[in-house]
């Protein structure tokens, strides 16, 4: 048998998390000592199993499938494509980095809030890697525990409204995606949970049937993309969670809900995914244009980006829905860029509530002479998000809008005026926390980027230079993925 890599990657975290418990609660220098090594641990894991990933191979590589309740036809398996490896790397290097950033902010509960961190790591792995539906749907509810707890315990004044509004939606959408499992579980024979067997038996069922499975696992995952109209728990999540919280929450999390509608409702039910291909596009459209008028509207800084995130969500769930190579290329590097530089985002705009301890965009003016440093770097994230050419934001909208084009000229032409208004929305809130005189004699006191800050900070700015200049090894490995979808979807 194998070495057993993801295993070792899903389940390390896990193990932190438990020997965190057991150490002592006030020595907090251990306590983020050994959540650190334990998440940079993980991302060392990830080493060979990138190296060792075979670009353009069809189906899934490094499998681990071992019987697990063979009674009900639930196995033990794992596996990547070369989707689910890159969003296993993104959550594997953005954790760290949550840890990090969140030294000065997480005060109380320390260790506590460091299980929560690593259980909620093992979960988002094992969401990526599970190639059993039962194991998946675990995972999957894993998940919600630790980062309900985040919110809930250590996010803002309103904390518990967003946790439990976080739960509701969440849970809700597990209850179709339940039933949907079932449905699809029973339907094909009921011998078996493997993802690969059931994608095979689930195609000559009848469409009607094949319809109503499809529109369960939608429904699902939208709520945790999120798709409008079933957005509205984001902004308030975003809002009250921790810096770290939000960050992992826009990086990772947001894109369970994108891989979900891949994996699922296009890699399982590809004739459905071509019959509603028109009504998603027409929503992530709405989400794109949506999002950003809201966001033009938003005194608070840190839900001005929250509305951001469903605006470029929307372009995701155009690039998958638009069903053509380079659209689908652009929206699995979008799932990236977006982790990065939205992650990035919210992270430095924890750094100005930690100086200022206001989140109101007019509390702020003139930062650009007290921290000419947090000012630049804020500077290249918010360009990134805007899709500047050679940062990461550009490669994922372009991809998808030249693939968009090819569907449909209106719809593409439709999204690319959310290009448009994101220039606006974000350009306008840069120059009235940044630019002009400085009005608040407190800005003109607060201390610029640390040693600590700017570590946080450097490997998210090296993968928005690296993915908007060289895209090119990350579209080879995702594009074995790519070509078995369209080919599923192609007539």
């Amino acid at each position: 048998m194998e070495f057993p890599l993801i295993s070792v990657i899903t389940f390390l975290p896990l193990v932190t998390g438990v020997l965190l418990l057991g150490t002592d609660r006030e020595n907090h220098c251990v306590l983020w000592g050994i959540a650190l090594a334990g998440s940079l641990l993980t991302l060392l894991a990830c080493v060979p199993l990138w190296t060792g990933f075979v670009p353009g191979a069809p189906g899934f590589q490094f499998v681990e499938d071992v019987p697990w309740i063979p009674s009900v036809g639930i196995g033990y398996k794992l596996g990547v494509d070369g989707l689910s490896l890159a969003l296993i790397i993104l959550t594997t290097l953005l954790t760290p980095l949550c840890i990090l950033a969140s030294t000065k902010e997480i005060q109380g509960r320390v260790k506590e809030f460091l299980a929560c961190m690593m259980f909620l790591e093992t979960g988002m792995i094992g969401v990526f890697a599970s190639l059993d539906l039962f194991l998946f749907y675990v995972f999957w509810e894993v998940m919600l525990i630790p980062m309900a707890l985040l919110i809930g315990i250590w996010g803002s004044e309103r904390r518990i409204y967003a946790a439990v509004k976080f739960v509701l939606y969440t849970m809700a959408g597990s209850v179709f995606m339940l039933i949907a499992i079932l449905a699809l579980f029973l339907l094909c024979g009921g011998q078996s949970f493997d993802y690969v067997k059931l994608a095979e038996a689930a195609r000559t069922l009848p469409l009607e049937t094949q319809k109503w499975i499809f529109l369960g696992f939608a429904l699902s995952f939208a709520i945790k993309v999120p798709v409008f109209p079933l957005h509205t728990w984001l902004p308030d999540a975003h809002v009250e969670a921790p810096t770290a919280g939000s960050m992992i929450l826009a990086g990772v999390l947001l894109k369970m809900g994108t891989y979900g509608l891949a994996r699922f409702c296009i890699g399982i039910f590809p004739e459905m995914a071509v019959q509603f291909s028109s009504f998603f596009c027409i929503l992530g459209i709405i989400g794109i244009i949506y999002g950003a008028l809201v966001c033009m509207v938003q005194p608070n800084v840190k839900k001005l980006i929250a509305y951001s995130s469903v605006s470029h969500m929307g372009f995701i769930v155009l690039g998958l829905f638009a069903l053509n190579a380079q659209a689908m290329s652009g929206a699995f590097i979008q799932m990236l860029s977006h982790g990065l530089s939205t992650g990035a985002l919210f992270f430095l705009v924890g750094i100005l509530y930690d100086r200022r301890h206001t989140k109101m965009i007019d509390d702020f003016g003139g930062l650009a002479k007290s921290v000419p440093r947090l000012y630049g770097v804020f500077l290249l994230v918010m360009l990134s998000s805007v899709g500047l050419p050679g940062l990461s934001g550009f490669v994922g909208e372009f991809m998808i809008l030249v693939g968009t084009f090819k569907t449909s000229a209106w719809f593409a032409t439709l999204a690319a005026t959310g290009v448009i208004l994101a220039a606006i929305y974000m350009l306008w809130m840069f120059q009235r926390v940044f630019l002009g005189p400085i009005t608040n004699e407190a800005n003109a006191k607060i201390a610029d980027l640390d040693l600590r800050e700017f570590i946080v900070l450097a490997p998210m700015l090296a993968g928005i230079f690296f993915i908007g200049i060289y895209p090119k090894p990350i579209l080879q490995v995702m594009n074995g993925t790519v070509n078995e979808l369209v080919k599923l979807v192609s007539p």
